[in-house]
């Protein structure tokens, strides 16, 4: 193994570790410039550290995992706050929980059947 292989990642092993394809993540440099700068080799090759395999593991967790819009993306990196995202903490449990009491839920229900009756 290179001592270069230690510290570099091609393209085509992070497509295969975090099951994406290659000309989705060269879509993603484009979209998240600011967070996904490859290392160009020879015959412009890509090649990634790792710091930025984990960023890339990040956005295909917020992208695919959480729904979230490429443009929410890129507003989180902008803000600062893409640094404090924890891949494995839902986006829901840093909001405040809601505060519903029965009657509002029973309002709604009766709502619902009132509409689904309209149909």
């Amino acid at each position: 193994m290179e001592k270069t292989d230690l510290y570099f990642v091609p393209i085509n092993e992070v497509a295969k570790r975090l099951d994406i394809p290659a000309h989705t993540l060269r879509y993603w440099e484009k979209q998240f410039s600011g967070a996904i700068k490859p290392t160009t080799g020879a015959a412009g090759r890509r090649y990634y550290r790792p710091e930025i395999v984990e960023k890339i593991a990040t956005i295909k967790s917020l992208l695919y995992d959480r729904g979230m819009t490429i443009a929410g993306v890129k507003k989180m990196i902008h803000n600062g706050e893409f640094s404090d995202v924890e891949k494995d903490t839902p986006i829901e449990d840093k909001k405040e929980p809601l505060n519903i009491d029965g009657s509002e839920i029973d309002l709604a229900i009766d709502l619902l059947k009132q509409a689904r009756d309209l149909l």
